[in-house]
């Protein structure tokens, strides 16, 4: 009869040489990664089909107004914010802000000639956009751009580390068939 101490001693080189059962332990090891790098992968590429969404959406709605001849009114905004939803299919609210600059090219000042929203962002004053100069194009003395912002937020599925985001997208866009764009109650 051995010693029990001397089993206890041979035991790790007797378990070290033994192969029964080493798929097994090399699964348990292995598999909880490959999980974790499954729905990681999902939650990134879902990540980035959601901010390709939403700017492709930002891009439509800033052509979409740019072939605007008629001057813009409340219903027309309503409608672009909810063309925004549609095409996005948010889970949470959005916000749009559609807003003209203009340039004056002696000064090199942008001013806001109007801007109205939808959601919880808020119009632009002329004040806000002084330090745009980087964000905005030189234009021609007195021309004017469409600017489109969008606000959306972003859950993923599987908490991996990227939490709530929010996709913000900024658009620019001269007007197409009018050299002015307008809005309903300041056209001039």
């Amino acid at each position: 009869m051995q010693n029990p101490a001397h089993k206890i001693i041979q035991f790790p080189g007797r378990f070290r040489r033994r192969e029964e059962g080493a798929v097994a332990v090399e699964a348990i090891i292995i598999l909880p990664m490959v999980f974790w790098s499954y729905l990681a992968m999902f939650s990134f590429f879902d990540a980035f089909r959601e901010y390709t969404n939403n700017q492709k959406a930002a891009y439509t709605i800033s052509d979409l107004i740019s072939r605007q001849a008629t001057p813009l009114d409340n219903n027309f905004l309503d409608g672009t914010h909810q063309l925004f939803d549609t095409l996005t299919r948010p889970a949470e609210a959005t916000s749009l802000r559609v807003s003209v600059v203009s340039y004056d090219l002696p000064t090199e000042i942008y001013s806001v000639i109007w801007s109205h929203t939808r959601g919880a962002m808020e119009p632009l004053e002329t004040t806000d956009i002084t330090g745009w100069a980087d964000r905005l194009p030189v234009m021609p003395d007195d021309d004017q751009i469409i600017v489109v912002e969008t606000q959306a937020n972003f859950n993923t599925f599987f908490n991996i580390g990227l939490g709530t985001r929010d996709i913000n997208n900024f658009v620019f866009t001269r007007p197409r068939y009018a050299s002015k764009l307008c809005w309903q109650e300041i056209c001039d």
